[in-house]
C-alpha cells in the first residue's frame, strides 16, 4: 500500500514538473517575440508620389488669392476725424432761418396739398388736486392715437397739439402745424 501511494505521488511530480516546464518556456517564447517585434520597425515608409495639381487645387489656390485680396481691400486706408462725433449728446437745434417775404416763396413754390386730417381726440375725464398753495391743479385724461394722454397745461398731446389751457369742463390744445386752437369739451 505504500508503494502504491510513492508511485502516484512521483507521477503527481512529473506531471507538476511538465507543467512548469511548459509555462516557463510558453512565457519565454512570448517575452522573446515581443521583444523580437519592438528591436524591428516592420514597417518600412516609402517616399509618396508627387501627382499632378488637380484643377480643384488651381482653383483652390485662385481662391485664396482673392480672399486675400478682400481682406487687404476691408483694411480701413484713412484714420478717423479728430474729434469723432459723441453719440451720447442729442443734435443741437439748428438754428431758424430769417422769415422770408411769403409773397415771394408762394409763388416759388407750387401749391401744397392740404394737412393731414387731426386725429380724433377725445376727452375722457378730468382730474383735480390742490395744489402746494391750494389753488386747484387740473389734469386732462385725453384719448387719442390709441394712447391715454394725462396732461397739464404745456404738455404735448401727441406730436401735433399741446396742452393750453385745463378748465373744469374742456381743454384748447394748440395745433402745431397751423397755430390753431382745438377745444375738447367733457361730454
Amino acid at each position: 500500500m505504500l508503494r502504491s501511494r510513492a508511485g502516484s505521488g512521483r507521477a503527481k511530480r512529473l506531471t507538476m514538473n511538465l507543467k512548469r516546464t511548459i509555462t516557463i518556456g510558453a512565457s519565454l517564447g512570448a517575452l522573446a517575440a515581443w521583444l523580437a517585434a519592438a528591436a524591428t520597425s516592420g514597417v518600412r515608409e516609402r517616399p509618396a508620389a508627387i501627382a499632378p495639381a488637380a484643377p480643384i487645387d488651381s482653383r483652390g489656390t485662385a481662391l485664396a488669392v482673392e480672399v486675400q485680396r478682400l481682406h487687404e481691400r476691408l483694411r480701413p486706408a484713412a484714420a478717423p476725424r479728430q474729434p469723432s462725433r459723441n453719440l451720447f449728446t442729442f443734435s443741437a437745434p439748428k438754428p431758424k432761418a430769417a422769415p422770408a417775404d411769403h409773397a415771394a416763396i408762394s409763388e416759388a413754390l407750387p401749391a401744397m396739398p392740404a394737412a393731414a386730417p387731426p386725429p380724433p381726440l377725445k376727452l375722457s375725464g378730468m382730474a383735480e388736486d390742490a395744489g402746494p398753495d391750494g389753488t386747484p391743479v387740473r389734469t386732462a385724461i385725453i384719448s387719442a392715437a390709441g394712447q391715454l394722454f394725462l396732461v397739464k397745461p404745456g404738455d404735448p398731446v401727441t406730436s401735433r397739439y399741446r396742452v393750453e389751457k385745463v378748465s373744469a369742463d374742456a381743454v384748447e390744445l394748440i395745433d402745431l402745424t397751423s397755430n390753431g386752437i382745438v377745444r375738447l369739451v367733457l361730454k
